[in-house]
């Protein structure tokens, strides 16, 4: 019997092509003939604002949510940490991938480097990031730094750095260690994810189809991750709650131990002049973990 053809949607940045590539490869080993097709994002095609500018949720996911639901595609391969935490009518999230490293990089010019101050940069440095998460906790550690927006995929952001236009940036460690990236012409600080919490689903690939391609469905939950789900959907959970999208100050990042026992940790920071505030907690059962996460942190 002949495996069923794939076509997998995806954006064309190297990070999101080694993603697609990485799930290509292991459809064809389960015996699926599979082909990518790019397609841009609104995300890709405006890179002059920063995240908090641009109207609306998915701006990295509608076009390929839109090919979906045409029939253009059988799937798409998303960052989790991209995605909305609410499907469109017809889609679903067929599965997650495991987790790749959940920290936030610190990617410093080495003339920038001091050992001795929190995230490795000099006093009154310029750290670029567009992330409000990012932004809010830095201050948190660090008021005089400067901050200031970047955008583009992480080669574009490398270049940016290596001109000048910042003393470091902060990148997502999954996206540095899944390009293999040489950073030796930095200095790198690995962010600990108890005190610079990830963003919800950090790290982790999700792969979306047609919600009633029960065919395409079946194929994909063979890549699931059941343990690292039970994470995610406590960290998008509390997210969903405060109200979803990269707009929010919040980081929450779960860890399962090798008993089954979840351990959560999340900040958020409700305004620019206001403390983040830090939630720990852990359950036997994910059932209520966000909502017991979201009381620590609204106080």
């Amino acid at each position: 019997m002949n495996k069923r053809s794939i076509v997998i949607g995806t954006r064309g940045s190297k990070l999101a092509l080694w993603q697609a590539n990485y799930v290509k490869s292991v459809l064809e080993k389960m015996g699926h003939p599979t082909t990518l097709k790019i397609i841009k994002t609104k995300g890709d095609k405006i890179q002059h604002l920063s995240f908090d500018k641009i109207e609306g949720k998915g701006f990295f996911t509608k076009e390929l949510e839109d090919a979906l639901l045409q029939g253009v595609v059988d799937v798409a391969v998303h960052s989790m940490k991209d995605m909305p935490t609410t499907q469109p009518e017809g889609l679903v999230l067929a599965g997650v991938s495991s987790r790749a490293n959940d920290q936030d990089w610190v990617v410093i010019r080495k003339d920038k480097h001091d050992k001795f101050q929190p995230f490795g940069v000099v006093e009154n440095g310029t750290i670029g990031t567009s992330s409000a998460r990012r932004k809010a906790f830095v201050k948190h550690y660090r008021e005089d730094i400067n901050l200031a927006d970047i955008r583009g995929n992480v080669p574009t952001r490398l270049k940016k750095l290596e001109e000048g236009n910042f003393d470091a940036i902060i990148l997502a460690g999954a996206g540095l260690t899944r390009l293999e990236i040489d950073l030796s012409a930095y200095e790198v600080v690995k962010l600990n994810a108890r005190e610079f919490v990830p963003a919800p689903a950090q790290g982790v690939m999700t792969f979306q189809c047609a919600e009633a391609d029960l065919t395409m469905r079946k194929i994909l939950f063979q890549l699931h991750d059941g343990n690292v789900s039970s994470c995610t959907n406590v960290e998008r959970g509390v997210l969903k709650m405060m109200g979803g999208g990269c707009h929010v100050p919040l980081g929450v990042n779960v860890k399962m131990d090798q008993y089954g026992y979840l351990h959560g940790r999340a900040a958020y920071a409700p305004s620019s002049d206001e403390e983040v505030r830090f939630a720990s907690y852990s359950s036997s059962t994910s059932i209520g973990m966000a909502e017991e996460i979201l009381k620590m942190l609204k106080g």
